[in-house]
C-alpha cells in the first residue's frame, strides 16, 4: 500500500506540477516561425504567463536554497540539480569550455548558465519568462559575472551560431508533434554540440501521468508533454548530430533523460 501511495503521489505531481523539468523562452511578440512551431498559441501563452506570475514565485524558490519548499519541491530541486551536475561533469571532463560560446535556451534562473560562465564560457541565455531571465541576470550580477547575457525570448526566435547549445528540462512544454522541429532548431544554432533533456515517454511514466490527471492540483500550471526518445534521437540524426553521451535522472517526482549530441 505504501508503494502504491508513493506512485500515486508521483503521478499527481507529473500532472499538476508540470514543470518538474523547467521552462522554455519568449518575449511578447510572436514571429511566424514561433507560431508555426507551437500547435496552438495557448501552450506558449500559458507558459509565459505562468512563469511570469505564480510559476515564477514557486520555481524561483525551488531553484534556490530557500527553505520555503515542501517535500515534493525539494525532491524536484534535487533531481534538477543532478541533471545540471551531470552536464557540468561532462564539460569539466572535456576541459575545453573556456572561451567557447554557449547558448542556453530556457535558462530559467540561470542554474546551468551561471556555472558555465564561471567556468569561462561566453554565455547567451534566454527564457520565455521575463521574470526568470531578469532573476538570472540579477544572480549573475551579484556573483560578479560579466561574460553572460540574459534576455527574454522564445526558443524559436533565438538566432546565431554557438559552439554549444543547451536546452535543459524545457521540452516538457512542447507539444509532442512539434518536438522534432524544436530539436532541429536547436541543432541549427550549434556548430559543435547540443545538450538536451526531456521527460521520456515510456509506458511507466505515461501511466503515472495519466493516473495523476485524476488528481487536479489546487493551482494553475501548464500542460506537460512526454516525448519518445527515438523521436528526439531521429531529429538529432536528421540535423547531422550523433549522440555521444547520455544520462537518466529519476527521483520520486522528477524524471529527465539527458542527451549530448555532436555534429558529425
Amino acid at each position: 500500500m505504501k508503494t502504491f501511495t508513493k506512485y500515486a503521489l508521483a503521478a499527481a505531481c507529473l500532472a499538476t506540477t508540470t514543470s518538474a523539468f523547467a521552462p522554455p523562452a519568449l518575449s511578447g511578440v510572436q514571429t511566424t516561425a514561433s507560431t508555426q512551431l507551437f500547435s496552438t498559441v495557448d501552450d506558449k501563452t500559458e507558459v509565459r504567463e505562468y512563469f511570469n506570475n505564480e510559476g515564477f514565485n514557486r520555481w524561483n524558490k525551488i531553484y534556490s536554497e530557500s527553505d520555503e519548499v515542501n517535500t515534493v519541491q525539494l525532491d524536484i530541486r534535487n533531481g534538477h540539480d543532478q541533471t545540471i551536475q551531470k552536464i557540468l561533469n561532462w564539460i569539466e571532463a572535456d576541459g575545453d569550455i573556456k572561451g567557447k560560446t554557449v547558448c542556453d535556451c530556457g535558462c530559467g534562473v540561470g542554474s546551468l548558465a551561471i556555472p558555465l560562465a564561471q567556468m569561462g564560457a561566453k554565455i547567451s541565455a534566454s527564457d520565455i519568462s521575463d521574470a526568470m531571465s531578469t532573476e538570472a541576470a540579477a544572480r549573475a550580477k551579484a556573483m560578479g559575472i560579466t561574460n553572460a547575457k540574459f534576455y527574454t525570448s522564445d526558443l524559436e526566435s533565438v538566432k546565431g551560431k554557438y559552439n554549444t547549445v543547451t536546452c535543459v528540462d524545457v521540452a516538457i512544454h512542447y507539444p509532442t508533434e512539434k518536438m522534432a522541429e524544436m530539436v532541429g532548431h536547436l541543432c541549427s544554432l550549434a556548430d559543435e554540440r547540443v545538450l538536451i533533456s526531456f521527460a521520456p515517454k515510456t509506458w511507466y511514466y505515461d501511466l503515472l501521468k495519466k493516473f495523476g490527471e485524476l488528481f487536479p492540483g489546487p493551482s494553475k500550471t501548464t500542460r506537460a508533454y512526454l516525448h519518445k526518445e527515438e523521436v528526439v534521437r531521429e531529429a538529432l540524426k536528421k540535423a547531422g548530430f550523433e549522440v555521444s553521451r547520455e544520462e537518466m535522472t529519476g527521483t520520486n517526482f522528477y524524471f529527465s533523460r539527458l542527451l549530448e549530441a555532436k555534429r558529425v
